[in-house]
């Protein structure tokens, strides 16, 4: 249980509030590229509760500005892509990518005080299907090196999808494995796990395995994930993952075995509602990318809203539930919404009751907690790179596998970690 206090520390995301202030420390998923062809119209947005908008001008660079005109306040989204910028459509004030005003029509020169003119404006960078944007003050970090933004498009999906509610209920939703076991059953992560206790799971009391230990970690970028089950042939089925500041998890997926992973990227739209980002990535071979979308349930609509919505109860089926699937619903995106958007806009984490299978949600808020305190004391917080030598993640990765049962999984991890550096 935290306090209230703690809770708004972690949860309120706007301009000025402490997650918000750190949270602009980092570049953030922004748009999904297929959002923003060269050539289309703006595309309104609202990021960590300003209201904004992309452009990619008729030099095909991407712009994000504040979304009402600096002159008398119209919408610039509905604005002209010409002569270098874009030309409000209200009074013709024409603005470049970096928020300068280039010309003030009607006024003489075309407006001399023009220069003057510093609209809100934030730099982007394009990689691996995604708009980035930084919006934290002075010179943006490095966009971090991970592996899942620089492979060819056929060895990563990728895609988005609304969630009424606050953010962290996303990310927390990532961290707690003793779910997947009920929510998610049945389930492709679970399948070779050897446990004969996965036939019992649509048992309700008792039907969850009493083996499975969690264990975490912080590490440079975040926090390292243990989940452990033990085997009746004397060994341990092994799972490792991370979740990566400030607000993505790095984890093991059904669809692509040892050569990849999924990554599920929580970013606020403001204290309320946020979109979770969602990679699909294998290293060693192409992705079936029509088994990628089934992940996604029934599908989502062309402004990227789950058919299985909160206002259809998720299409939940109670019938189902008698024989195939515990919880109902059909697919992992609508039985998480149903999960995290149940618990309120923004969940009141001061009456939640933990037990020793949250404890990776502890580590993880402690490590939200410093950061903003460090960011408070003027210090770059975990994971915010500026060094190019630096920019390089060898000890972020996903295994699952079987091990011996002696097997430390720390000290397994810092083999893997040497192999990746080799």
């Amino acid at each position: 249980m935290i306090t209230q206090e703690e809770n708004e520390l972690l949860t309120r995301v706007g301009p000025g509030t402490p997650a918000g202030t750190l949270l602009r420390r980092y570049w953030q998923p922004t748009a999904l590229s297929e959002e923003l062809p060269e050539g289309g119209a703006p595309l309104p947005v609202r990021l960590l509760g300003e209201n904004l908008f992309l452009f990619r001008d008729d030099q095909g660079r991407i712009g994000l500005l504040g979304l009402h005109c600096s002159h008398r306040g119209a919408d610039l989204s509905y604005g002209r892509l010409e002569d270098g910028g874009l030309r409000c459509i209200y009074h013709g004030w024409l603005y470049d990518i970096r928020g300068r005003c280039l010309d003030q029509p009607g006024e003489p020169a075309g407006g001399e005080h023009r220069d003057q003119i510093r609209h809100p404006a934030y730099p982007c960078q394009e990689r691996g299907g995604i708009i980035f944007a930084y919006l934290g003050p002075g010179e943006p970090p490095l966009l971090p090196n991970y592996e899942f933004l620089n492979v060819p498009s056929e060895h990563r999906f990728v895609s988005k999808y609304f969630q009424d509610c606050n953010y962290l209920q996303g990310n927390e939703g990532n961290l707690d494995p003793m779910h997947n076991n009920l929510l998610h059953y049945p389930n492709p992560n679970l399948e070779h796990t050897g446990k004969k206790e996965l036939t019992q799971f649509r048992g309700g009391r008792g039907a969850v395995p009493e083996m499975q230990i969690l264990d975490a970690e912080p590490v440079n970028f975040g926090v390292r994930l243990c989940d452990t089950t033990h085997m009746e042939d004397g060994r341990k089925n092994l799972r490792i993952y991370h979740f990566v500041m400030p607000n993505f998890t790095m984890f093991p997926g059904p669809l692509q075995g040892k050569g990849g992973y999924s990554v599920n990227w929580h970013v606020p739209i403001d204290d309320n509602q946020h979109w979770k980002y969602t990679f699909l990535f294998n290293r060693e071979k192409p992705l079936d990318m029509e088994m990628a979308r089934e992940r996604l349930g029934v599908g989502i609509t062309s402004d990227y809203r789950l058919l299985q919505s909160k206002s259809r109860r998720y299409m939940q089926d109670r019938e189902i539930m008698k024989t195939r699937s515990y919880s109902g619903i059909d697919g992992f995106a609508a039985q998480d919404s149903c999960a995290i958007e149940g618990m309120g806009s923004i969940q009141d984490r001061t009456q939640e009751h933990l037990v020793s299978s949250d404890r990776i949600i502890v580590a993880m808020r402690k490590v939200l907690t410093k950061a903003i305190q460090d960011v408070q004391q003027g210090i770059d917080p975990p994971n915010v790179i500026r060094q190019p030598e630096r920019n390089r993640y060898p000890n972020l990765f996903v295994y699952v596998g079987l091990v011996p049962e002696s097997t430390d999984w720390r000290q397994f991890c810092k083999q893997l970690e040497a192999e990746a550096r080799a």
